[in-house]
């Protein structure tokens, strides 16, 4: 495959997936039709097939690959905060800057992100969970090194305050953005930040 016939493959697959987030988001996975979706994107029904096996494959595949761009946003911030010299906490508060950004560019995705999480039943979930351990674990490095450096507390657990972070990220974006969008993201930022700093540095209670 050429350069550019896999180029043309990656941006119709994307297409694909952001019509699919939107339509779903909009009247959920039952009631959005391959058609519905096809349409949506600007291509043939056919196309759809030819890059799916079908309706749930491509959802599975748009909730991979948005889960997995979040992550590497996170990633990216937290070795950007690191060339800063920034502590834990500080790299913790740039992952959650880089985290609000993407979710108020990308608030459908993650309300169907966190609403799939729930739906232990689904075909793709074991998918969901693997796709999520991958933003989780950017946050857990940054937990071991700080209680390894002495930021942290050393009592911290590590897995579940990663969990409870990211947690804290999607939940705090998503009422942001549902109940609250006039107030700016420096706001919703500024609250997050404070949050880490009076909770998981040493010492805390």
């Amino acid at each position: 495959m050429t350069r550019a016939i896999s180029n043309r493959r990656n941006a119709t697959r994307q297409r694909l997936y952001d019509a699919a987030v939107t339509l779903i988001a909009e009247q959920g996975f039952s009631a959005t039709t391959v058609e519905e979706i096809a349409e949506r994107a600007g291509v043939a029904k056919g196309t759809v097939y030819y890059n799916f096996a079908g309706k749930s494959e491509l959802f599975e595949e748009v909730l991979r690959d948005g889960v997995g761009r979040l992550a590497g946003e996170l990633h990216r911030a937290d070795e950007a905060a690191l060339r800063r010299g920034a502590d834990a906490v500080g790299r913790l508060s740039a992952i959650a800057l880089a985290g609000l950004v993407f979710i108020e560019r990308n608030p459908s995705l993650t309300r169907l992100f966190t609403a799939e999480l729930w739906r232990t039943h689904r075909a793709w979930h074991a998918t969901l969970l693997s796709a999520r351990r991958q933003a989780v674990e950017v946050v857990e490095r940054v937990l071991h090194e700080g209680v390894k450096g002495g930021e942290l507390d050393p009592a911290l657990d590590v897995e579940l305050t990663a969990g409870a972070l990211v947690g804290m990220i999607l939940v705090g974006a998503l009422d942001w953005l549902s109940f609250h969008p006039e107030r700016p993201l420096r706001d919703v930022h500024l609250a997050l930040a404070r949050l880490l700093h009076g909770r998981v540095r040493a010492g805390a209670p």
